[in-house]
């Protein structure tokens, strides 16, 4: 057995990973790798934050456009249906279920909407990733 070698926990002989290098370049090393590492890993977020912006922004725009129209197709349709219906039964009775028919439509657009927002997931990557280098860090200090 060499002078290097050691014995870990199980008996068996470890050889050190990198024997020709002294322990303040290892540190030295080790924290360029953690400095490119963090860097990198800030820049995935940046880009994962961005797209989830987006499709945030999509799904935004989204309700907007939903929320003009049923206004506009309230205002307008209600007003001839219920005027219609006024025809054969009681005025009050009329917009009542023409209310009744926008409020449902209302549920209708609100699940969808709700469903696209969904759709976000905050940073997968990098969560992902982050996790890789907790594990890479545990073997590069083990």
């Amino acid at each position: 057995m060499s002078a290097a070698a050691s014995h870990d926990e199980t008996g068996l002989v470890t050889e050190p990973k990198q024997p020709d290098k002294s322990l303040g370049e290892l540190f030295a090393n080790l924290g360029r790798e953690l400095g490119e590492l963090v860097r990198k890993e800030m820049e995935l977020a940046k880009t994962e934050t961005r797209q989830e912006l987006r499709t945030a922004g999509k799904a935004g725009a989204s309700f907007a456009v939903a929320a003009v129209a049923a206004l506009l197709a309230l205002i307008f349709l209600s007003a001839a249906l219920a005027w219609l219906l006024d025809q054969w039964i009681n005025t009050a009775l009329a917009f009542l279920i023409v209310g009744l028919i926008w409020a449902v439509c209302t549920a209708v657009a609100i699940t969808m909407a709700r469903a696209r927002m969904r759709e976000l997931e905050p940073m997968p990557q990098t969560m992902e990733t982050l996790k890789e280098d907790v594990e890479w860090a545990k073997q590069q200090t083990a």
